[in-house]
């Protein structure tokens, strides 16, 4: 396993871009301390030394560049943008600004989503990066991700999910920002000011994801269920965003994989939810994506045991301090995850949203029943690697 290193940059609030020559030929994290925003970063990949394949993860391993090659002495430019915050936040009232803070859990406390450095992580096959810049982008639009653990960024290995993923797709004109984390219901990501720190920055223009249901399914207070409680969170999150002038987007809960019998079809374990969204939708005229049904071809297309390779299973230590077998059928590995996140910007792109005009021109069309293949999905696991699962199921 490569050598983790570890650079800590600091840098001042300006506007103007700050450039750092570096050497790396090895897998590295890369840490710059900035204020909380939208950055441009720009990277200049290969090494006049070797061949190179770099792939580049921001904050929580968002996936920005994939598998990049470059030849020995040849350079390319890559250009993303990330999104850096921390737990605090300003809002704005009749009684003037105040300061208030999402309410973290006790397991997100280490992660990179909420520390005061904008973190880049350099991996790959072959990783060679020779200069990197960073600017504030405060310009660009934002697509705001709401959800759980399918949505959420995972901060290790072998656990991935679609909002970590979709960032894959777009280019320097639009950022993700993921809100969404394990174990999280629309009460609960609502309850821990999650939804008022990102409307401190919600603007027209912008746009909001809201996946929710594998864990509402869990709450059994009185008033609780998919047609009351769910939808009533559900209606203050579009009430909330529209009034900020941005546009939300419902995504039906992933399914799990959970055959039948037969071990051909799989059963449906959301009950009453995935309708109760659409039924939301329908009143509120909210565009929907499907990932319900779409995961649902996706696991019927790969089959019973092809399947597995889509979420967290793998034998006993397969990754350090491992000893038991993991098998889970609602977490999605790198390439399940990869997969739905493809399936989530297929539905933009069929909803003939604004949003699809700001993805990468090497975006290809995309079918659930039609996924690419498992064995040709290229992943390079790093040393941040922990086979805790995430709340939630």
């Amino acid at each position: 396993m490569r050598k983790l290193l570890l650079a800590l940059l600091w840098i001042a609030t300006t506007a103007t871009a700050q450039t750092f020559d570096v050497n790396i030929t090895q897998e590295q994290m890369f840490q710059v301390k900035v204020p909380d925003g939208n950055y441009r970063v720009t990277m200049t990949l290969g090494s006049k030394k070797k061949a190179g394949e770099t792939t580049i993860l921001a904050e929580n391993r968002r996936l920005m560049v994939e598998n990049e090659t470059t030849k020995k002495r040849q350079t390319k430019t890559v250009s993303f943008l990330v999104n850096k915050r921390t737990p605090y936040y300003i809002y704005s009232d009749k009684n003037g600004e105040h300061k208030d803070r999402v309410k973290v859990k006790e397991r997100e406390k280490g992660y990179n989503t909420w520390n005061d450095s904008l973190d880049l992580f350099i991996t790959g096959a072959a990783p060679a990066v020779s200069r990197i810049v960073i600017e504030p982008a405060p310009e660009v639009h934002t697509l705001y991700l709401c959800g759980n653990s399918t949505v959420t960024d995972q901060p290790y290995d072998p656990y991935a999910s679609w909002g970590q993923m979709i960032t894959r797709w777009f280019g320097d004109s639009l950022v993700v920002s993921n809100h969404a984390e394990s174990g999280l219901t629309a009460r609960t990501f609502i309850a821990g000011n999650r939804l008022n720190q990102i409307c401190a920055t919600l603007k027209k223009g912008d746009y909001v994801i809201c996946e929710f249901g594998h864990n509402d399914e869990k709450e059994h207070q009185p008033g609780d269920g998919a047609w009351y409680h769910y939808i009533y969170n559900l209606k203050i999150f579009v009430d909330r965003v529209r009034a900020k002038g941005a546009t939300i987007i419902f995504c039906t809960p992933t399914s799990r994989r959970f055959f039948n019998d037969d071990q051909k079809t799989l059963k449906n374990t959301h009950g009453d939810f995935p309708a109760a969204m659409l039924s939301v939708a329908e009143r509120e005229q909210v565009p929907v994506i499907d990932l319900n049904g779409m995961t649902k071809t996706f696991f019927e297309t790969l089959g019973y045991e092809d399947s597995k390779r889509s979420l967290v299973h793998y034998e006993a230590n397969t990754f350090a301090d491992q000893p038991k077998a993991l098998a889970d059928n609602t977490h999605f590995n790198p390439y399940g995850a990869y997969e739905v996140a493809k399936m989530v910007v297929q539905g933009l792109c069929d909803l003939q949203l604004p949003i699809a005009s700001y993805l990468r021109s090497g975006w290809k069309p995309f079918h659930a029943s039609q996924p690419d293949s498992w064995q040709d999905f290229k992943w390079t696991f790093t040393r941040r690697a922990d086979a805790t699962k995430p709340d939630g199921n």
